[in-house]
């Protein structure tokens, strides 16, 4: 290589880092704006809580397959490709969400569910791979950017349908994000990704020690998350004590928090192993979650929701960290199986919420599941995993 490109990797690099910032941005508002919809779309199509709990599944279920041609897209044509591929789905699956019937919208919520699928995994491993020597903190503040994107969704639809512009936002959202799709397929050519392996790639490592505990992490993970995220606005609903408006932007507590907790951790990552923070983190999503099922009023629920946001919000950009590092060459493969796990349960849990809150005629009931998953991710993160080295953290 000759002497004069190190600087073009370098500018390369950083190019495609802000490139991940900025798509990542209005994906955190398509990837939770189910949540804060969903008594929109109950009244507009009259739902129960468990057919609420499968418009997730609609959503997740096909990111899930979008996840696995993602991988293929990926090794054929790049990242940029599966994120531009990604979101143009996402801009359709927008703009014609409540352009007509009930069946049309949960095709539209699959179909901006399946962009989600090609452009979050790709992006996520694309940051990973041009920033190796950063890749924990690179990691936390493009996912910071997703929660910003997140915590304005909540504040957005409440202000949209108090002045019942719901389908003018959506057509905003849709817009600004074909304008990333346009900036991305308007790179130079000089902008280069790194080489991605294909078929003569390192194969997925089914025997590896890590597979299945990291498998189980991005699954209940996900699942755990949105399970908080997308049934909070209903729950706060549901205790009466509120108005519909303050219950809509309970997320919003949700999602700040998680945001605050990735604007700090690269500033915590330089004094704390990011196990222990991981650990520290699940035991406070815990005490958040369990705070939520004893909350009556709005401050109780606010304050539990930004309880569980501030704690898992170190959890999945370094539990991606986590599998770069175990997996090193075969990353890119078993990220494919990851991700698949992630979007399963992003859509299994939340449905399950859903089922056991009509089981048992209260959302408390439902809201045990995302408990659960919190108490089994501590668990499984007081395993031995392979030591960080110092500039993966810093």
């Amino acid at each position: 290589m000759p002497a004069s490109n190190p600087p073009l990797d370098i500018r390369s690099a950083k190019a495609l880092t802000l490139t991940a910032y900025a798509t990542f941005l209005p994906i955190g508002i398509v990837t939770v704006l189910l949540g804060p919809m969903l008594p929109t779309l109950s009244a507009r199509w009259s739902l129960n809580y468990a057919q609420q709990g499968a418009l997730f599944n609609a959503q997740y279920f096909a990111s899930t397959t979008a996840v696995a041609i993602s991988g293929w897209l990926v090794s054929r044509w790049g990242y940029r490709f599966a994120m531009k591929s990604g979101l143009l789905f996402i801009t359709a699956g927008l703009a014609l969400l409540l352009s007509g019937s009930e069946m049309l919208g949960i095709a539209c919520i699959a179909m901006y569910g399946a962009g989600l699928g090609l452009a979050v995994p790709a992006t996520n491993l694309l940051v990973a791979e041009v920033n190796p020597s950063q890749r924990s903190a690179k990691l936390n503040v493009v996912n910071f950017c997703w929660s910003v994107g997140a915590v304005a969704c909540s504040f957005l639809v409440a202000a949209a349908a108090r002045a019942h512009r719901v389908p003018l936002l959506l057509a905003i959202v849709a817009g600004c994000i074909f304008l990333v799709f346009a900036g991305i397929l308007a790179m130079p050519a000089s902008i280069v990704e790194p080489p991605v392996a294909g078929k003569t790639g390192p194969g997925i490592p089914w025997r590896h020690r890590s597979l299945a505990p990291l498998g189980a992490m991005f699954f209940i993970y996900v699942g755990t998350e949105n399970g908080v995220g997308g049934w909070v606005a209903s729950y706060a609903k549901s205790l009466g004590s509120m108005s519909a408006t303050m219950s809509l932007v309970t997320p919003s507590f949700f999602y700040a928090a998680l945001m605050l907790g990735r604007l700090l951790a690269p500033m915590l990552l330089r004094a704390i192993d990011e196990i222990r923070l991981v650990q520290a983190g699940l035991l406070a999503a815990c005490a958040g979650t369990a705070g939520l099922l004893l909350s009556h009023r709005l401050p109780g629920v606010a304050a539990s929701a930004a309880l569980t946001g501030l704690g898992l919000s170190v959890v999945y950009p370094i539990t991606i960290s986590v599998l770069s590092r175990e997996f090193g060459a075969a990353a890119s493969r078993a990220g494919s199986v990851m991700f698949t796990l992630a979007n399963l349960g992003g859509g299994l849990m939340p449905w399950l919420v859903g089922v056991s809150s009509s089981r048992f005629s209260t959302l408390k009931a439902g809201l045990f599941v995302p408990l659960i998953g919190s108490v089994v991710m501590f668990a499984l993160y007081l395993r031995e995993w392979k030591p960080a080295t110092a500039h993966l953290s810093a």
